[in-house]
């Protein structure tokens, strides 16, 4: 069994990411945004064509929305 899933994305309706509508659909569309943005098959192109100061940059600041709005328990891959 898969540790990860982004079944979300696979059963959300493609037409209707966007964004400035209303809070429900802002939270759908960025949960099937972030999913598509990152599948396994973009992350291997993308990744290659970022440069350091991209990757420490986007880092900073997944890293600073986790922290500002989830208790360390509730990290990924958090050890318990």
């Amino acid at each position: 069994m898969s540790k990860h899933t982004h079944n979300f994305v696979n059963n959300y309706d493609e037409k209707n990411i966007i964004f400035g509508l209303d809070r429900k659909t802002d939270e759908k569309s960025l949960i099937a945004y972030l999913q598509k943005f990152t599948d396994d098959e973009m992350m291997q192109i993308l990744v290659k064509r970022l440069s350091n100061d991209d990757i420490s940059g986007i880092l900073d600041y997944i890293l600073g929305i986790l922290k500002k709005h989830l208790k360390e328990k509730e990290y990924p891959d958090h050890k318990s």
